[in-house]
């Protein structure tokens, strides 16, 4: 098999992502807060991928300047992900279809149905993100375009499943909508494995983080390149009293302290001294800003290094189209070394005829 055949394979695997999605490879840029922005998204779209911009805790008059900013810089689709817990959701989802958004991504919790219900009417394609199969089939009852599965390798909030785990519950079972895998993802040939279990495309964050376009600080893009997968670990809850959302990062002296913040604000409740509500508010304000501090200002020790475990595939600072034309060549490699096994083996010739017993 040549590389056009290979491609030919590579395009009918994922054809029900890219007519999603509308672009010629269906590669999901993750969401991640402070690194999608504009620069990154835009340089995703144009390699022929799919941007997403994080708007996080962007007002809505924030994200309007990111849409209008981007599409400055493309004029390849990109979507545009919000967090369903945010104060001014239906207000943010106004301004998508108000902007021209195609497609909205709807993180962090069920979407509202009304939400999703209102981005559809207005033309916009709604995708969602399913950490279990019951969660998914909901999703589908109510009407949305498309579905994430994001296993816990991600970076990140996480959830408690793995990506493989997750692959496996939902792509055998689940057809009416295309299904994106993330989490954990960063070569071709996982891409093509899990397209090969039904998967519509895949969604990488981690792998993006050095891109040149992206415009984190030098000292988060080194603290990625030097890391192992085993330093990209899940944050610890010390006492189950006082319950700590898991998040995936690098971990370094910022790690550290919260643990000691932990020790000090859970003896100060055993005390008196702090009521469980302020004990709890303590906990969860530790992190406040530090991804900002991080990603922005370069504080690798005092920030969070939010990142997956593919880090460890992270090697250098790359721009974003040869990142996904390596991704691409890799699953591309990989279709023509399966053909290669799977072909017949040439005949050994027959072997000459044993006439003696006749003559």
């Amino acid at each position: 098999m040549d590389r056009p055949a290979a491609r030919a394979v590579l395009d009918r695997l994922w054809r029900r992502g890219l007519d999603l999605l509308g672009c010629e490879v269906a590669i999901l840029g993750g969401a991640m807060t402070w690194v999608s922005e504009r620069n990154l998204v835009a340089a995703i779209s144009n390699a022929g991928g799919f941007g997403v911009i994080a708007c996080g805790s962007m007002t809505p008059a924030l994200l309007a300047d990111e849409i209008g900013a981007t599409r400055a810089l493309t004029a390849k689709p990109f979507g545009v992900n919000l967090i369903v817990m945010h104060p001014a959701l239906a207000t943010l989802a106004e301004t998508c279809i108000a902007h021209g958004v195609s497609h909205v991504v709807l993180a962090g919790g069920l979407p509202p149905a009304d939400i999703v219900r209102r981005l559809r009417d207005a033309g916009v394609k709604v995708l969602g993100f399913a950490p279990a199969l019951a969660i998914a089939r909901k999703l589908v009852r109510s009407g949305i375009d498309g579905l994430i599965i994001e296993g816990m390798e991600a970076g990140g909030h996480i959830g408690a499943v793995s990506t493989s785990v997750l692959a496996q519950e939902i792509l055998p079972v689940l057809s009416e909508v295309p299904v994106f895998v993330a989490g954990g993802i960063g070569r071709g040939e996982a891409i093509l494995c899990y397209l090969e279990m039904g998967a519509a495309g895949c969604q990488l964050g981690t792998r993006f983080v050095c891109a040149r376009e992206s415009i984190a600080h030098p000292r988060f893009k080194q603290a990625f390149i030097r890391a192992a997968a085993r330093d990209a670990t899940p944050s610890v809850q010390l006492d189950r009293r006082f319950p700590v959302i898991p998040v995936r990062a690098l971990a370094n002296k910022a790690t550290e302290a919260f643990l000691e913040r932990q020790r000090d604000v859970v003896g100060r409740f055993d005390r008196g001294e702090i009521s469980q509500k302020e004990a709890q508010l303590e906990i969860e304000h530790f992190w406040a800003g530090a991804l900002r501090r991080a990603v922005v200002d370069g504080d690798v020790e005092h920030g969070s290094l939010m990142a997956g475990q593919s880090v460890g595939l992270v090697s250098a600072e790359q721009p974003t189209a040869a990142i996904i034309g390596e991704l691409v060549d890799q699953a591309l490699a990989a279709i023509v070394r399966r053909a290669a096994l799977l072909a017949p083996k040439p005949e050994q010739g027959a072997a000459a005829p044993d006439r003696g017993a006749a003559e």
